[in-house]
């Protein structure tokens, strides 16, 4: 296991390291050892947020997107000047991004309740809103898209509203716009990561953190317990896998984990 933890020691006084290799960095595991950069620190790209989630690069446009959600919008920082600008707003309070295998941006709305995509010329297209004719609760995060209630239980991420499916994870098949339910009523999915052939799925879900032992298509009955979130915190959310490991950030900082799946 690695860690990124601020450089204090506490996770509210972060403080730029002035020297290489960044003390912030911790390898807590030996095997992680090799995947540690010396001359890399930890950088805080800006302030001012008040929730964010949702992080996606776009290579191509040298820039990083993010969801703000309580402020409802969706903010954009620039890697050749390092200036930060909202990208969009209103947002529908969105929450996870990433993009599809064509580059657009694929987006899960808390308070439209829905899953859009952005085309290339900026035009949103509506993938999602309803299953089974019931519309979705508030898709959190998207490869596959997870559908907890957390964007209908108050007005501070999304609006006070009924909730009419269960909290499920779904697979909408792109040539055919029907989705399935790859995980179903799980207590508060969240986080979502594939490995790197796509053949296994990381679900976080409160304390713990799941994974497909095969295709994600079977992950509602064969499934295992991937380990526990309680080194980052209760509400880890699997964000990139790599090799066997798994990244997650929580409320503690961002860690590097090794699947007890092997």
């Amino acid at each position: 296991m690695s860690a990124i933890t601020s450089s204090d020691g506490t996770s509210g006084h972060w403080v730029p390291s002035e020297r290489y290799p960044d003390p912030s960095v911790q390898v807590l595991d030996p095997s992680f050892a090799k995947y540690r950069l010396l001359l890399a620190g930890v950088e805080r790209l800006g302030t001012g947020m008040r929730w964010c989630e949702g992080p996606v690069y776009f290579g191509d446009a040298r820039c990083l997107l993010w969801s703000d959600i309580p402020n409802n919008r969706i903010m954009r920082w620039d890697e050749e000047t390092g200036r930060i600008s909202v990208f969009r707003k209103p947002s529908n309070n969105a929450n996870g991004n990433t993009r599809d295998r064509q580059g657009r941006l694929i987006t899960c709305e808390h308070d439209a309740r829905r899953v859009t995509r952005t085309e290339y010329d900026g035009s949103i297209t509506v993938l999602i809103d309803k299953f089974d004719g019931k519309p979705l609760n508030s898709p959190n995060d998207v490869v596959v898209f997870t559908d907890p209630p957390f964007g209908i239980l108050g007005n501070y991420e999304g609006h006070v509203a009924a909730q009419e499916l269960p909290q499920n994870v779904y697979r909408l098949d792109p040539k055919t716009g029907r989705a399935t339910v790859v995980a179903g009523d799980i207590n508060g999915p969240n986080g979502l990561a594939f490995s790197p052939d796509e053949k296994r799925l990381y679900l976080s879900n409160r304390a713990r953190i799941r994974a497909s032992s095969g295709p994600t298509t079977s992950m509602t009955t064969n499934s295992a317990t991937a380990g526990s979130s309680s080194p980052p915190s209760r509400e880890a959310l699997p964000m990139a896998s790599a090799s066997t490991s798994t990244a997650i950030s929580g409320a503690a900082g961002a860690w590097a984990m090794r699947s007890r799946m092997g």
